[in-house]
């Protein structure tokens, strides 16, 4: 017995640990570091203003000397327009920037040899970023066809499956897997942790980043919340990871173009109305009191955020991490457009569809529809999700909206900026 409750002690401290370590994404530390900064305090510009960009390279914390530093200029996912070398004896250096007409980002993207090894390095100067305004068109039919869908789905009864997952709970909480129905036949699998107390609860809907993988509890259900994580491939979420490899590289892989050129079966449909069948199933819960949900998520769980809050009147609240699916079209006015990237080389004689299907399932179109207040929060130096998208989505939310940015942040977090959004979450919800 004691050897039992040892080894379940064990699977949950990993668990604890993989879901922080997932949590704050934060990515490894090299040795040698290539620290690439404007020179403006806040990184940001009028138009018709020079950015330039100061460079420093670290090894243990101290200036690498005699480094050579190649540099290349140009706005953030696009061509680069200068390109040039450095000696530098000291180990820093300043790159005189450019000027451009129009509020994006400029991108100052720097490469070094030290040890043989090479190592990078981005800055990423903002002009006038808030008043970058969508490319992707809102097409006339967009509520009409969401209407259409969500009637479709209010069709297929939920039926609720739980299965209790004793190795996950706690003291606190018991913790199940979900799986409720979809459209098109299909289900949405999902970890929902529920407080063991007595009581009404208010409920935190967690959508999920890209990618095929399993997932374990919110452990922000031990604060009082009910809490649901949902995957997004119609497949259970609690198989071994060998499973989810596979249909990483096999059926799975770059599902995010599945069918793109399908306005009714493309693949984010099945994905999107599985986020309101979610809140669905929430709202039937006898602990859910009936009121106080949020949606949270970061890069693709950012842009959902966005589409299940400008889709279902219900949420209340969303905090959104580096949205993802934004403003794709943007590469058609030669300038970055979101992940995935579907139109960075875009041939419209080959897939003439795309360009007509994306627009209804873009986020920006779903920010434009949200009506709650938000917390939103992103950096500068995202090369997955750039900046232009996500102000692109942003600055359409007519709604109350509070933006932290963290300058020098990529496609990751710092600690405190999901301390900061946890925080805006319980008080709001718990009010």
């Amino acid at each position: 017995m004691k050897l039992k409750l040892i080894r379940v002690s064990c699977i949950v401290a990993l668990l604890l640990l993989k879901s922080i370590s997932a949590l704050y994404a934060q990515p490894a530390q090299s040795r040698v570091q290539v620290i690439v900064t404007p020179d403006h305090a806040d990184w940001n510009y009028k138009l018709g203003e020079k950015a330039n960009f100061d460079v420093k390279v670290l090894q243990d914390g101290q200036l690498v000397p005699n480094v050579k530093i190649h540099y290349s200029l140009g706005l953030e996912k696009m061509t680069s327009t200068k390109e040039d070398d450095i000696v530098s004896e000291s180990g820093q250096a300043h790159i005189v920037g450019m000027k451009i007409d129009k509020p994006g980002f400029l991108e100052c993207e720097v490469s070094v040899k030290v040890n043989n090894r090479t190592y990078k390095g981005r800055g990423r100067a903002a002009f006038e970023p808030h008043n970058i305004l969508p490319a992707v068109t809102n097409p006339s039919d967009f509520d009409a066809f969401w209407s259409q869908a969500k009637a479709e789905l209010a069709k297929v009864p939920i039926d609720p499956k739980l299965r209790l997952l004793p190795e996950l709970c706690t003291s606190k909480i018991n913790v199940y897997e979900l799986n409720i129905g979809n459209i098109k036949n299909s289900r949405i699998y999902g970890v929902l942790s529920i407080p063991k107390a007595p009581g009404k609860y208010p409920a935190i809907l967690r959508v999920p980043g890209a990618g095929v993988r399993s997932y374990g509890p919110d452990l922000r259900a031990e604060e009082g919340f009910i809490t649901l994580k949902i995957g997004i491939h119609g497949i259970p979420v609690r198989m071994d990871d060998e499973v989810y490899n596979n249909l990483k590289n096999g059926a799975l892989k770059a599902y995010w173009a599945n069918k793109l050129d399908d306005l009714d079966n493309y693949y984010y449909k099945r994905v999107y109305l599985g986020c309101v069948r979610a809140v669905d199933y929430i709202f039937s819960m006898e602990e859910f009191d009936g009121e106080n949900i949020a949606v949270n998520g970061a890069s693709q769980g950012g842009g959902l955020s966005l589409v299940t809050a400008g889709l279902d009147p219900r949420i209340k609240y969303l905090a959104a991490f580096y949205p993802a699916l934004c403003d794709l079209t943007g590469y058609l006015e030669e300038r970055a457009g979101g992940w995935p990237h579907m139109f960075k080389n875009y041939n419209e004689a080959e897939r003439p569809n795309w360009i007509k299907v994306a627009p209804y399932y873009d986020a920006v179109n779903f920010a434009r529809r949200i009506k709650v207040p938000g917390w939103y929060s992103w950096g500068y130096n995202d090369p997955t999700c750039p900046p232009t998208s996500m102000f692109a989505a942003y600055n359409i939310i007519d709604a109350p909206k509070e933006l932290n940015i963290f300058l020098e942040t990529g496609h990751w977090t710092f600690p405190e900026q999901w301390e900061e959004a946890d925080a805006w979450l319980y008080k709001n919800l718990k009010n």
